[in-house]
């Protein structure tokens, strides 16, 4: 494990914002593990947060003059924070260091010793350019796990490609399975493209960790977005390829048998919708019995699973009307209840105040610098013998002196010459 800087755990908990409702005093999972983070928007900071999150010393790598490009996205109108930054950049500290001049590519080299992890997710070709690939990062550290994502890998004829999230997921097939049966393609909502592969990412390097307190060895690993998204379509891809036909995009019953559908609820608004999945006989007696409509049991329309199918437009307007006079939450608590698999449609806006996210623990508060107290999604894994404070994501630049004091010895005069020189920089911006 790479060395610990004395000041780092009191920074975090002077800086903590909310933890895991886990019994006192449990040691990260990944207490001790030192990450290097030169990574941007959502891809990369998508699997070096969920290292963090797993307790994990993660020290985001930025360009002193404008950091990483995340900060401008989804920025708020009073320019104090990005919240997309914030959304990937938890539990971070931030180093701002200029990799294109000779110094700030030799305290690199001088850092990467100190630490287990080096992650990166630029665009083709970036990485050799600042001489910072992983032949000259193992170099001097042969222990050093090298993580690479690329849109499409480092080889094959699409390498020099560069890619987003929604690239990587038309790419991978996704765009064709999502939209109207007989429509074109279409955007899918969730960044599945970039966070699904950050997840993927992330155990690769657990992989590699566990493999070098065996071997001694580390080792380089590379992601292609492209696979990794297709990773998430393989059911449909499968189908589509064993049995001789195209898995298309389907709308409304997501090509299940009926009832399978979303049927609208009060007050009818944009997402007042449930969504039900009885998916055998027994979920549909139960369906039945939720609704008191006992009668549609014996109904021979719908009696049979032939007959549901050849009377799904009548059905889907009884089950209509019954939905259509209660909320989704209503409707969901009812139908769950007597155990059909179903679900109210919530918008993104919702999640912060589900209650079952909240009795879970999900969703915490935490202050950010002018803009004040912010719901916060949290990380879905739950360790019984792992606490994790959750704090917030770091300022421009806000540990440069910090880790380059604590890691390689610089003094105030030393920092002082580099911000000079322009090779690191600190900010009090939140950005």
């Amino acid at each position: 494990m790479g060395w610990m800087a004395p000041g780092w755990r009191r920074a975090r908990v002077a800086r903590r914002t909310s933890a895991w409702p886990r019994s006192g005093g449990a040691m990260p999972a990944l207490d001790g593990v030192r990450i290097l983070d030169m990574t941007q928007y959502e891809a990369g900071t998508s699997c070096t947060q969920a290292l963090a999150w797993l307790g994990a010393d993660v020290v985001k790598i930025e360009a002193p003059a404008y950091g990483d490009p995340g900060r401008g996205v989804g920025r708020s109108a009073n320019k104090d924070y990005s919240a997309y930054f914030c959304a990937w950049n938890a539990n971070k500290r931030s180093l701002a260091l200029d990799l294109r001049t000779e110094k700030g590519h030799e305290l690199l080299l001088r850092l990467v010793p100190r630490f287990d992890v080096f992650a990166e997710n630029y665009g083709p070709g970036v990485v050799e350019r600042l001489d910072i690939g992983y032949e000259t990062l193992s170099a001097v550290n042969p222990g050093l796990i090298y993580a690479r994502i690329k849109g499409f890998g480092t080889s094959g004829p699409y390498a020099g490609y560069r890619s987003m999230d929604m690239i990587a997921q038309a790419a991978a097939g996704a765009f064709s399975i999502t939209g109207e049966a007989d429509g074109p393609p279409m955007m899918p909502g969730p960044t599945t493209g970039d966070s699904g592969t950050g997840v993927q990412a992330a155990m690769a390097i657990l992989a590699a960790y566990v493999q070098r307190l065996r071997t001694g060895r580390g080792q380089e690993i590379e992601l292609s977005m492209q696979e990794a998204m297709a990773y998430y379509v393989r059911t449909r891809a499968f189908l589509g390829s064993g049995w001789g036909t195209r898995a298309t995009g389907r709308s409304g019953n997501a090509g299940g048998l009926p009832p399978v559908n979303i049927y609208a609820c009060q007050p009818f608004g944009p997402n007042d919708y449930i969504y039900l999945m009885p998916v055998n006989q027994g979920h549909w007696d139960a369906l039945c019995a939720a609704m008191d409509r006992g009668d549609l049991l014996i109904d021979e329309r719908f009696a049979t699973t032939r007959g549901r199918m050849a009377n799904g437009v009548a059905l889907y307007e009884e089950i209509s009307n019954w939905t259509g006079e209660r909320t989704k939450i209503e409707a969901m608590e009812t139908i769950a209840a007597a155990g059909v698999p179903c679900s109210a449609c919530l918008d993104t806006a919702e999640l912060h105040h589900d209650k079952h996210l909240k009795a879970r623990g999900f969703v915490h508060e935490m202050e950010l610098p002018v803009h004040g107290t912010v719901p916060f999604l949290g990380f879905a894994p739950r360790l019984s013998d792992s606490e994790v404070e959750i704090t917030q994501p770091p300022r421009l630049g806000e540990h440069t002196d910090e880790v380059l004091g604590a890691e390689l010895g610089l003094d105030e005069g030393e920092l002082e010459g580099l911000r000079e020189a322009g090779v690191i920089g600190d900010s009090d911006r939140f950005a």
